[in-house]
């Protein structure tokens, strides 16, 4: 059932998944059978490393008895398994061995493995392939549109015969009623007329067709078998002949674009008030291209950029969210956007400026998403933490906007390195380095518009000038031609000064900057001394 399946799914399943499209496996384990050691050859036999040479003195995995190899491989899992089998063929048959695929098979599906001599043909490692997939597929239905025209393709009436088996162990199926033979229910429930004679009496007796509800059906079906797991043993024992290349490449087609599934369904499907209530949350303060967003949930929306607004979308959309657990990974991101909803209001209840309300929300995110980064990789982070990381977060931006006083100082210093390591850590060490950059700036603006200092303003080239200014940002990166710290231009070699005495607070750089200074101007002015005489010279006389 998709309920219980999200319980599972996220103890056991997910993990596993994860695992494997990690190590490139997704492929090998879809294709779990009962492979021949030809197959297995073709990778190559180290069963000569794994067995090493006992005459060197040395005992290798290989060397070991069945019985002690089987102990150290019930500590692995199925990641694991499926790793050692594929090394050589002699340890894909112990890896294949049915004592090991039980316990997996319990622990991922919540019923032991049916055994006994009439299912002693079904190996524990393809049923658990089997399961495994179709698990996983009718988990996450809702956004699986391939895996929703095969089973809504012939409503009223069931699927085909060959999902109806595996529908056959859900206890909650998103169908209506279904018409169905009595012979049908029979055969694939596995259950006998008497259990459905009250139903049959209201009929006549030509008519052999039933309207079922499917949690009915299933209900039957566990009172004819007596336990869930005579019901999976069942289901499997029908399959035993069935082809699974259709399920093998559903299966497939998911795990590639999960992700990007859940993502979309997520985002548009929505119902009607909350779908209006997150594009407006999702949008909010938010540079984006009107033209993108205006085909919002139609057909040749580009979710792809969608998804690029926001890093823990982006994040969710590459599958690092929850160790790569798509339904966990859509949870973290619900509950981050939950967040958003709440920060928003708070911000909008405040008397401030729109820039400010604008610049508070966006560095407040930006510190929720670095100090929760590594967390919403491994976990599911919830609403309230979320919640509690961003009031932290919120009052450290609120200082940091007190410290630069204005918002042309605000925009200037969220280029520092000491800002974001501010917004993360709180330490007042960092806010001081902050105001010791402001006043810094301050002193170099002062001394440019001392009135002694006039003379200088007139002769230094304005790409110079403009550097000398207190609202000019000169940043390590190249943010402009202006203030860019590279090359061997003037500018470049003063912004190079003024940075360092910025970050370093050392009078010696500053005075090296006022030099700098003196000397372009001296050299500007004998330039221009130059070209006015030259001009005089050359001037014929006036008759």
């Amino acid at each position: 059932a998709p309920g219980d399946g999200r319980t599972w799914g996220r103890a056991g399943m997910a993990d596993h998944v994860a695992a494997w499209e990690s190590e490139g496996l997704l492929e090998q384990f879809s294709r779990m059978s009962t492979a021949t050691d030809e197959d297995v050859n073709r990778t190559g036999d180290s069963s000569g490393f794994l067995g090493a040479d006992c005459s060197a003195g040395t005992v290798g995995l290989l060397s070991l008895s069945d019985e002690v190899l089987l102990g150290i491989l019930r500590l692995l899992d199925p990641v694991s398994l499926l790793r050692l089998g594929s090394t050589c063929s002699a340890l894909f048959r112990v890896c294949s061995c049915d004592s090991l695929w039980t316990r997996h098979f319990q622990a991922s599906f919540g019923v032991g493995f049916p055994n006994g001599a009439a299912y002693s043909t079904i190996l524990a490692k393809t049923a658990f392939r089997l399961v495994f997939m179709w698990r996983t597929l009718f988990q996450n239905i809702h956004c699986n549109r391939s895996l929703q025209e095969k089973l809504f393709a012939e409503v009223p009436f069931p699927p085909r015969t060959y999902w109806c088996q595996w529908l056959v162990l859900e206890e909650r199926v998103p169908l209506p009623s279904a018409l169905l033979p009595c012979s049908d229910v029979e055969t694939l429930w596995g259950v006998s007329r008497e259990l459905f004679k009250e139903k049959l009496e209201g009929q006549s007796e030509e008519c052999e067709t039933l309207k079922f509800e499917w949690r009915e059906l299933y209900n039957l079906g566990l009172r004819h078998h007596g336990s869930a797991v005579m019901v999976f043993r069942h289901v499997l024992t029908q399959h035993q002949s069935n082809d699974h290349s259709e399920l093998e490449s559903m299966y497939h087609q998911y795990m590639q674009c999960r992700f990007q599934w859940l993502f979309t369904y997520w985002l548009f499907r929505q119902p009607a008030p909350f779908n209006r209530q997150l594009r407006s949350i999702y949008l909010q303060w938010k540079k984006h291209s009107k033209k993108k967003v205006a085909t919002w949930g139609e057909t040749l929306c580009d979710v792809r950029y969608l998804a690029s607004l926001h890093p823990i979308t982006a994040d969710y959309w590459r599958g690092h969210l929850a160790g790569g657990d798509e339904n966990v990974g859509i949870h973290t991101v619900e509950n981050y956007f939950s967040m958003c909803k709440s920060l928003v209001a708070w911000i909008l209840g405040r008397d401030w400026g729109k820039l400010k309300r604008r610049k508070v929300y966006e560095d407040t995110l930006e510190g929720v998403y670095m100090l929760l980064k590594r967390e919403m990789q491994e976990n599911l982070v919830d609403h309230e933490r979320f919640w509690q990381v961003a009031k932290v977060q919120m009052s450290r931006v609120c200082t940091l906007e007190e410290t630069a006083a204005n918002y042309v100082n605000w925009k200037m210093i969220e280029t520092l390195p000491y800002y974001k390591l501010y917004l993360v850590s709180g330490n007042d060490v960092y806010l001081e380095h902050v105001n010791g950059f402001l006043r810094r700036k301050r002193m170099v603006h002062n001394w440019i518009f001392m009135e002694e200092n006039a003379w200088l303003r007139q002769l230094l080239p304005d790409e110079l000038y403009t550097l000398l200014e207190y609202d000019t940002k000169i940043a390590q990166g190249k943010f402009s031609e202006l203030c860019s710290l590279h090359g061997s231009s003037l500018s470049a070699r003063l912004s190079r000064l003024i940075w360092l005495y910025l970050h370093s607070g050392q009078q010696p750089y500053l005075e090296t900057v006022k030099g700098m200074v003196l000397q372009c101007a001296h050299a500007h002015l004998n330039y221009l001394t130059a070209n006015a005489l030259s001009q005089s010279v050359f001037e014929p006389p006036v008759a």
